[in-house]
């Protein structure tokens, strides 16, 4: 076992008017992820993120928490320039992200893959070199109609999607959390059964 710390990525794109867009739950969740632990975030000197630290629980694995300041499809500079300072594993990095092939509610945790047609994670296999990094996926379903996927991934949760949001990035921290202390193979068991 390192002692490197982890590195938890938040999928986004920064500014006000993306604050509560699909494509920004992984915003959502490391920022509750960096309530949880008492960290604030502060404007990293080693990449174009927003990042905070602190460990899970008295002394427990070490936190960073980041959410790229770049957008979406460039966010894997900001990830590679994280984990090059924290000499973070590629094992040890997980992105949380929105998933639009898992209906909305639904939560699943893998280890590398394809992206999906994620821009985000593209960004990220492109710059790290792999794809070997834990992805939390957050299911926001397929858009209705014939609606565009990226103008739905652009939009607002549905009101009875917001009804919901706040207990889903509470699970989705929880399992985050999950990988961190006991294995990935441990926390798709817990989180896939339900």
């Amino acid at each position: 076992m390192t002692d490197a710390p982890w590195l938890v990525v938040g999928l986004g794109n920064p500014g006000p008017e993306y604050a509560k867009h699909r494509h920004n739950v992984g915003f959502l969740v490391v920022e509750l992820l960096a309530r949880r632990i008492g960290a604030t975030f502060g404007r990293s000197r080693k990449a174009v993120a927003l990042a905070a630290e602190g460990r899970l629980g008295f002394g427990g694995p070490r936190l960073v928490l980041a959410k790229p300041l770049t957008y979406m499809n460039l966010a894997g500079g900001a990830v590679v320039g994280l984990a090059n300072f924290y000499k973070v594993p590629i094992e040890q990095i997980v992105a949380v992200h929105d998933e639009l092939d898992l209906p909305y509610a639904t939560l699943r945790l893998k280890r590398g893959g394809g992206e999906g047609g994620h821009n985000g994670l593209r960004s990220m296999s492109k710059s790290l070199g792999s794809r070997d990094y834990v992805r939390v996926r957050f299911g926001i379903g397929r858009p209705p109609g014939r609606q565009d996927p990226a103008d739905f991934v652009l939009s607002n949760f549905s009101g009875a999607e917001n009804k919901e949001l706040d207990f889903l990035v509470d699970r989705a921290a929880d399992a985050v959390e999950a990988v961190v202390v006991g294995g990935l193979e441990p926390a798709q068991n817990t989180y896939h059964a339900s």
